[in-house]
């Protein structure tokens, strides 16, 4: 069986012979198709995994510039291992999910280790042992890297399968997935894998979208089932919705003297592991142990507004608390003095970014020529 082939057991039927919808998908994908991302020249697999890993839960649009900057601090798969987390997680900031970016360091130290700092492209269980590069991710890999053929199923393709097949059920159930699985496996050719990968991203990311699909334009309007049962949205189903809950905390705003603003860093994982973050209390009275303990000559500022920050699993309600001290005593380990006139390049929890911004904001000279109508 070919590499990343799956068993055809339950699978539903093609709407298409492989030769078909191959045809009929790379002839949009060479008229319409993205051509000049920045991953694609040179289409190394190192840029690829890159691109890939950022991609994740993430759009294209957005991923361009930090992929972009990425590349020029750490052109090279050794550049990357060879790097301070620190550094990796603050060229990170602001794309979220930052287990990927951790995960991405850990993987370039291990191939550096291990396959002296290239990426295995030649087998695709060596690149699934690699933290956080998973059986699609690991196709992409291949696929566009080396032209090999190797299957893919992203978000963007398991949307169009399933529609255009009318699959029922959340594709995150195990036996949905084996379904798409089956199903791209049936449809990768052996030829042109680099276009037929991308152009299956590329289909659903521009044509087949979450919202508004683009049916009239589709090369396969005329063979989608989900289409003609009229119920294109209904296609994947969606994940069953729970209740996020909320969790309360307070976040210590300490500036010393100098203007400082006290952070620390967050364990390696976990909520925010590894960035840099203020401290946080479960209560005012673990707030208040903590300041009588450590700080000197405490005085409490007025509270910035509280505001809530969501997580794919629950939403934080985060109470800022800014005190001024005189002096800071046996702090816990990895803390550091901010300097808001002149930071240094670390990763920071996304509301952490956000209440040191405000912060220098408040901090800044009122400026009359900044209002409408002055000059």
């Amino acid at each position: 069986m070919a590499q990343g082939a799956t068993e055809l057991t339950d699978t539903p039927t093609p709407r298409l012979a492989p030769e078909a919808f191959q045809r009929r998908l790379l002839a949009w994908f060479d008229q319409y198709g993205r051509h000049d991302l920045p991953w694609q020249s040179p289409r190394t697999a190192y840029r690829v995994w890159v691109s890939e890993i950022m991609l994740q839960q993430t759009q294209v649009a957005t991923v361009i510039d930090y992929f972009e900057r990425f590349m020029a601090r750490f052109p090279t798969l050794q550049a990357l291992a060879d790097a301070p987390q620190d550094e990796v997680l603050h060229l990170w900031a602001g794309l979220g999910y930052y287990a990927r970016a951790r995960n991405l360091h850990k993987a370039a130290q291990q191939v550096a280790a291990d396959h002296h700092a290239q990426l295995p492209v030649d087998s695709l269980e060596a690149l699934m042992a690699l933290p956080g590069i998973g059986r699609s991710t690991a196709g992409a890999i291949i696929a566009q890297s080396t032209g090999k053929r190797a299957v893919i199923l992203d978000g963007n393709v398991k949307r169009s399968l399933a529609r255009l097949h009318a699959v029922d059920g959340w594709p995150g159930k195990p036996a949905v997935e084996r379904q798409l699985w089956a199903l791209a496996d049936v449809y990768t050719p052996e030829e042109r894998l680099a276009d037929y990968t991308q152009a299956m991203m590329d289909f659903g990311a521009t044509l087949c979208k979450r919202s508004q699909p683009a049916c009239t334009q589709c090369p396969f309007n005329d063979v989608c089932l989900a289409r003609a049962e009229g119920n294109v949205q209904g296609y994947p189903q969606s994940k069953p919705k729970k209740a996020l809950p909320t969790r309360q905390t307070l976040m210590l705003i300490l500036e010393d003297d100098q203007g400082r603003i006290w952070l620390e860093q967050r364990p390696p994982s976990g909520l925010w592991g590894g960035l840099w973050s203020l401290p946080q209390f479960d209560s005012q009275d673990a707030l208040v142990d903590w300041l009588a303990t450590h700080v000197k000559e405490a005085r409490q500022q007025a509270s910035l507004p509280a505001f809530v920050h969501t997580f794919s699993h629950f939403r934080l309600a985060i109470t800022p608390q800014p005190v001024v001290c005189q002096t800071l005593n046996g702090v816990r380990e990895k803390g550091l003095w901010y300097d808001l006139a002149d930071p240094p390049a670390l990763g920071l929890a996304a509301p952490v970014k956000k209440l040191l911004a405000q912060v220098k904001a408040q901090r800044e000279p009122f400026q009359l020529a900044n209002l409408p109508g002055h000059a």
